[in-house]
């Protein structure tokens, strides 16, 4: 027998539980986060939204923060499997702006549930914190679809300062009505020129100072194993010499 859940819409609990009860968690809280304060939703307001038991929440789900998070990836892939090579003669600017623009369009019909957990995330360090780590998984594949390194030390300041300039994006996003975003396209240009410039300066530090940490790593850091045996056996034949 199919297991039956009241919820808001469906009080006497008639309706069969969704085919896809993953999806239908994740509407259901975006849909209670533009609603209601963040911190106000309970996982059995979602689950009575979606229509499923808190033990099929369970199945998929931990925590609210978890289905953010897969919510992110879920827009991770829709705009990725929208990037082509169109613009691979482009500057790496040109080619980051069109990749996060098309970001904002997948992210649309969520706006009002974004700027309610943005709002969240401004009042909660432990939020923002969480917050933070999801984008940066998520900007660290929008700068590869863009052709942009994400690795290394100098790699790790352009993932956390896209991060940064992100959230910025969203607060002017989140208030433009303009249906051709002019505000939230001359702030990502800004964002991005502004990030170039810091993280050129990056680079020409990294150079600088990359062939000092070798020499210090080659003074200092013993090279193995074979290090030490080998001084043992040069003391030992300095002894029966």
């Amino acid at each position: 027998m199919v297991d039956q859940v009241k919820s808001e819409s469906d009080p006497l609990g008639l309706a069969p539980p969704p085919k896809d009860a993953r999806k239908a968690i994740i509407d259901a809280l975006l849909e209670l986060a533009g609603e209601r304060n963040w911190e106000d939703i309970t996982i059995s307001d979602i689950a009575a939204r979606a229509n499923v038991s808190l033990s099929t929440f369970r199945e998929f789900f931990p925590s609210k923060g978890a289905i953010l998070a897969s919510f992110s990836r879920n827009i991770d892939k829709l705009v990725l499997d929208t990037t082509g090579d169109d613009l691979a003669g482009e500057p790496a600017k040109e080619r980051l702006f069109d990749v996060l623009m098309r970001r904002l369009d997948v992210l649309t019909p969520y706006k009002a549930a974004l700027e309610g957990v943005a709002e969240w995330a401004r009042k909660d360090p432990l939020g923002a914190s969480a917050i933070n780590q999801v984008n940066l998984n998520s900007m660290r594949f929008m700068l590869e679809a863009s052709g942009i390194d994400s690795e290394g030390p100098v790699g790790a300041i352009k993932l956390q300062g896209l991060v940064l300039a992100w959230r910025r994006i969203l607060n002017v996003w989140f208030h433009d009505d303009d249906p051709g975003l002019a505000s939230t396209m001359a702030a990502l240009d800004r964002e991005l020129t502004k990030g170039g410039k810091f993280v050129a300066r990056a680079e020409d530090l990294n150079r600088l100072v990359s062939p000092l940490f070798s020499l210090a790593r080659a003074v200092f850091i013993p090279r193995g194993p074979d290090h030490h045996g080998a001084g043992a056996q040069s003391k030992d034949a300095s002894a029966s010499s």
